[in-house]
């Protein structure tokens, strides 16, 4: 039922390549022949039990160069707040030659590297960041109901997971932010529910940021092992939101969300999802845009961006949309209906770089 919900997800950010008059003239049907792999699936062998230990299977770790999760526009600084973070980067595989992303393509690690600078960089004052390059499921995985698809998503999530193991090697006493967007949000939900809820684990987890994905109050958050987050001081909870400006058109999400089955077994139809507002920290927040404390402008070439304050608003409505009023020209790749979602977080990034802090700060036992 989930994969119902990929295929939309991934129809719609595929408009960051194809044009959205293609979309609107011929729609899903010719996004979903272009983009879906025509091969067979592979069945890959699972990665070798040490993988991780190499800095090459992270995009960004603490100790390599170049770590796109440690770029800072002007006025920012990089620090160590003494959080560990997890960071699951969003697709940025478009080929059909595979139904995985193979590990060494350039091509797919130089844009998941683009997304960690404007992305993961929003928790570099709070600790260390980590985000693992992983055989991710092509766009095309999320276009099908075809096994093939299901098995890629499969492989995918199992080296997010062996990732996961070898980032808590490497961090046994740090508190624990996990954070993704799109399919890396995806991904964290089944790490949550595989790993981390009912676990030992889940009292180090500071919050979990899923950014880009829905979660379900009624069907999908007991699952998570973690509640969500009510309050802006509170820890060891979840955060999730999906960002549309007005007019917004969020049918196409909505209905395809209404059609699946939660992970409960219980139907999604009509369910509330869950809303934070990053510019209050707090559950279906309402805020003016004098409260955003920046917002990542990128330059025309995507090599770097101005932060500027005071310039989106941001309100829970609904059944769980974050409405952002008549939206920002932060870029081109706004998606049809207003839908914000490839800039779901660098439209409050300064006040994600400020909410995880906030919550470190509240973590017990932090003593800061």
């Amino acid at each position: 039922m989930v994969r119902k919900f990929l295929y939309v997800v991934a129809a719609l950010v595929v408009l960051v390549i194809a044009a959205a008059v293609t979309y609107r003239v011929w729609g899903v049907d010719l996004i979903r022949r272009y983009m879906t792999p025509d091969v067979a699936f592979e069945a890959q062998a699972g990665l070798s039990k040490d993988a991780y230990l190499a800095q090459g299977m992270w995009l960004a770790r603490p100790d390599i160069a170049n770590n796109p999760a440690l770029w800072v526009p002007a006025s920012q600084q990089v620090g160590d707040g003494g959080a560990a973070i997890f960071f699951i980067h969003p697709t940025s595989y478009l080929a059909t030659d595979h139904w995985n992303a193979p590990l060494d393509n350039a091509e797919a690690n130089d844009r998941a590297a683009l997304f960690l600078r404007g992305q993961a960089s929003a928790f570099n004052a709070t600790g260390q960041v980590w985000a693992p390059r992983y055989r991710q499921a092509a766009f095309g995985a999320f276009l099908t109901t075809r096994v093939d698809a299901e098995q890629a998503l499969d492989l995918a999530y199992r080296d997010v997971a062996q990732a996961f193991d070898a980032f808590l090697a490497a961090n046994p006493d740090r508190p624990i932010i996990l954070a993704g967007h799109s399919q890396g949000g995806f991904h964290l939900t089944r790490l949550l529910r595989e790993r981390v809820a009912g676990k030992p684990i889940a009292r180090r987890i500071v919050a979990a940021y899923v950014v880009g994905w829905p979660v379900s109050r009624s069907t999908d958050l007991a699952a998570l092992g973690l509640p969500e987050c009510a309050r802006a001081d509170q820890s060891g909870c979840i955060l999730s939101w999906l960002t549309f400006a007005a007019p917004a058109d969020a049918s196409l999400i909505l209905d395809t969300f209404d059609a699946t089955t939660g992970f409960n077994g219980q139907p999604r139809r009509g369910t509330p999802m869950v809303c934070t507002n990053p510019l209050t920290g707090t559950a279906n927040g309402t805020a003016p845009a004098s409260a955003n404390l920046g917002t990542l402008f990128p330059s025309a070439d995507l090599t770097t961006a101005a932060l500027e304050a005071g310039r989106v608003p941001a309100a829970c409505e609904g059944r769980g949309l974050l409405m952002i009023g008549e939206g920002p020209d932060v870029g081109p790749y706004v998606l049809p209906g207003n839908n914000y979602h490839v800039y779901d977080y660098s439209l409050f990034w300064a006040n994600v770089r400020a909410d995880a802090a906030k919550r470190l700060a509240a973590f017990p036992g932090n003593g800061r």
